[in-house]
């Protein structure tokens, strides 16, 4: 154990818990974090490593939440700055908001276009996925009898607004079913190849399925699309900081995320790029004037909107930058394999995500064979105050279990007990009537 580590956990056993969580004291741990020495690998299972983290956190640990992909909490130096960002706009909002704090949102965009290796100038600063991923589907002019492509796992809103344009306009909607799990990228981009006619106009594609976890390749089924003159819409609601990629490693023209998933930003904050050039031709979902037409702030026209949630995405930044994406996606697959690998020792045991590397990170769906995956979920939160999303797809079913790096081994542990309590017979889950 090195020296700062085991003065960290001196004071720890001696300063009170609340101390702990003060900012100063989370960009102290955000410092210890970015000192270690260890591979990403080596760090994945480093006790102390991760104990660290976890002060960062002011998480309710008489539960343990296992849905961090629905949305997630956010380090205390987030809540603060946001606290902080709020109380001074309320000073006088017409000033201190909309003159000193608005302006202060361009660095936050700067520092976006750094982390994903783009053009700040085409970054636009939303309030999840979903209102990314609208701009660009509501964006495109299509007329009746004109064909969307996307598949059957695809975000359920994402379809629904597709299926909104087909009553609307007569647009046609083409959905397609990938293997479950995915483990050959090649079959992939076929399958979106093989859907594709005359009058396909654009396609949307998750670059993580939300209820898998799956990794699709975003790149190779968009420089397919490119050579037939077909914009892809990448849905990376999942992926933008939960595991290490950059835009080239996509190489997509519209990408959408949320940011207080896995960069652990203030709740209703998310990120759209759109390519710089083709700016000019994508409606934004809220009018703005001609004269912001080749402008990516067109798709930040809602009207009046806090500055504090956005300026708060700073320290989340700060506070990812100082973990390491490479050690966060390394601790998320340790914590992934480590209920998985025990739990699929059961021969009643299917897992829907894969294992392989590459395929998938921190997401990971699983299925006791002869338990409703509900009936399990519900059982899990009501008896042991454990936190999954149960998974009731057409073509599937199983609860979804998302850990984060504040989630500890013992908690893990906790979770695989429970399901292998339901697997030997030992509580049986009651669907509710």
């Amino acid at each position: 154990m090195n020296s700062s580590r085991r003065a960290f956990l001196t004071a720890a056993a001696a300063v009170p818990a609340v101390a702990l969580l003060r900012p100063e004291r989370v960009l102290g741990v955000a410092a210890e974090l970015a000192a270690h020495s260890g591979s990403p690998k080596e760090v994945a299972a480093d006790a102390y490593f991760w104990f660290e983290a976890q002060q960062a956190f002011t998480v309710d640990r008489s539960l343990v939440n296992l849905n961090n992909g629905g949305v997630s909490p956010a380090p205390a130096v987030v809540q603060e700055a946001m606290q902080r960002h709020l109380a001074y706009s309320n000073n006088a909002p017409p000033y201190t908001m909309w003159k000193v704090l608005q302006p202060q949102r361009e660095p936050v965009r700067q520092r976006l276009g750094r982390l994903f290796a783009c053009d700040p100038e085409e970054i636009a600063i939303t309030r999840n996925a979903s209102e990314g991923l609208q701009i660009c589907q509501l964006g495109f002019d299509l007329r009746p009898g004109d064909e969307v492509l996307t598949t059957t796992q695809d975000y359920p809103r994402m379809i629904t607004t597709f299926q909104q344009r087909e009553r609307r306009e007569g647009i046609v909607l083409k959905q397609f079913q990938v293997p479950i799990p995915a483990e050959d990228p090649d079959q992939i981009v076929r399958l979106f190849e093989q859907h594709i006619t005359p009058r396909t106009r654009v396609i949307l594609m998750s670059h993580m399925i939300n209820i898998t976890g799956q990794i699709l390749p975003v790149k190779p089924v968009v420089e397919m699309a490119r050579k037939r003159g077909l914009p892809v819409i990448v849905d990376g609601a999942h992926t933008f900081a939960h595991f290490p990629f950059t835009h080239d490693d996509l190489g997509c023209d519209y990408y959408a995320t949320s940011l207080h998933k896995w960069l652990f930003a203030p709740i209703g904050t998310g990120l759209l790029y759109v390519r710089r050039d083709l700016i000019t031709e994508l409606w934004p979902l809220m009018a703005a004037p001609d004269v912001m037409d080749g402008d990516i702030r067109k798709f930040e026209e809602i009207g009046t909107h806090p500055a504090a949630n956005y300026l708060a995405i700073g320290e989340a930044l700060t506070f990812h930058q100082g973990v390491g994406a490479e050690r966060k996606a390394a601790r998320l697959i340790h914590l992934r394999n480590r209920w998985a690998e025990r739990l699929l020792e059961s021969d009643r045991v299917r897992l829907h995500t894969s294992l392989r590397p590459g395929f998938a990170c921190g997401i990971a769906t699983v299925q006791v064979e002869g338990v409703d995956s509900q009936a399990l979920a519900d059982h899990l939160w009501e008896r042991h105050r454990i936190l999954t999303v149960a998974i009731k797809h057409p073509e599937f079913e199983g609860i979804r279990v998302s850990p984060s790096i504040y989630t500890s081994e013992d908690e893990i542990d906790r979770f695989a007990d429970a399901v292998e309590d339901v697997i030997t017979g030992r509580a049986t889950p009651q669907a509710r009537t």
